[in-house]
């Protein structure tokens, strides 16, 4: 008997956050490659805080954690790309404060 893994938006970033596992995504009609690193409510919607490491296949001038709305993301999908969390970041920041559903373990 085979587990099939859970399928939508929420549970490819929640697993992706987990694994350490990249997703790409269609963002402003371009195609992303994402680290996502949390997910949590703001204004009682789902926000993702990723690192874009390509964008429409190029890198990024420069790897910083950014926002995006989930209903912002489409065609969330896995990529087995191992990634690693930013420097810097910290789930326990006072804007996670209690509307934390999951973030990237830093060990």
């Amino acid at each position: 008997m085979s587990l099939e893994e859970p399928t939508g938006p929420v549970p490819t970033l929640l697993a992706a956050i987990v694994r350490r596992n990249c997703v790409t995504a269609t963002y402003n009609r371009g195609t992303v490659t994402l680290a996502p690193h949390i997910l949590y409510t703001r204004h009682d919607e789902l926000h993702v805080d990723a690192v874009a490491l390509e964008r429409d296949g190029k890198a990024p001038r420069e790897l910083k954690l950014g926002t995006y709305r989930l209903t912002g993301l489409g065609d969330i999908a896995a990529a087995e790309r191992p990634f690693y969390p930013i420097e810097g970041f910290d789930p326990a920041a006072e804007r996670y404060q209690g509307t934390t559903l999951l973030a990237v373990d830093r060990a």
